[in-house]
């Protein structure tokens, strides 16, 4: 398992556009850049070892409160993209994360996604405070303020 005590704020994916994920335009669908943003930050908490199977065994989960996303650029079939998130701050039952989506070939910003947490109970539902573990490791990086939304 990862050291929880020092993880990484910043994750990176890197992958294909398919062509399922077109629209009628040959964009990439606008939910897809959502998608992107949930799969990197579910491949990040599993890399640092807040993963799914952490996270039952102590009762809860994530779950979306609200994505904010602005397009920049379109991506297309073929284009090699990469999807890096980062930690904004964990405070009470929520947890911050905003995520840039670029092509590869030239840096280009296609997308950026704000993403607000909430931590809930397996049992019922609620929200609860997210885990002492997870605001120990990320507390230290936090801002005093709500993280801000999509910069526009």
């Amino acid at each position: 398992m990862p050291d929880q005590s020092h993880p990484s704020l910043e994750h990176t994916l890197s992958f294909r556009v398919r062509s399922y994920e077109l629209d009628q335009n040959g964009h990439v669908n606008n939910a897809i850049y959502v998608a992107w943003a949930e799969n990197v930050t579910n491949e990040h908490a599993e890399a640092i070892g807040f993963g799914r199977a952490w996270s039952l065994e102590r009762g809860g989960g994530w779950v979306v409160r609200r994505h904010e996303a602005m397009y920049h650029l379109p991506a297309v079939a073929g284009d090699e993209i990469e999807a890096t998130v980062r930690v904004e701050g964990v405070r009470g039952v929520r947890g911050w994360r905003r995520t840039w989506i670029r092509r590869q070939a030239d840096g280009a910003l296609l997308a950026e996604v704000f993403s607000e947490w909430a931590w809930v109970r397996t049992s019922d539902g609620r929200p609860a405070r997210v885990p002492d573990e997870i605001v120990a490791a990320f507390g230290a990086h936090q801002a005093e303020s709500t993280p801000s939304r999509v910069r526009r």
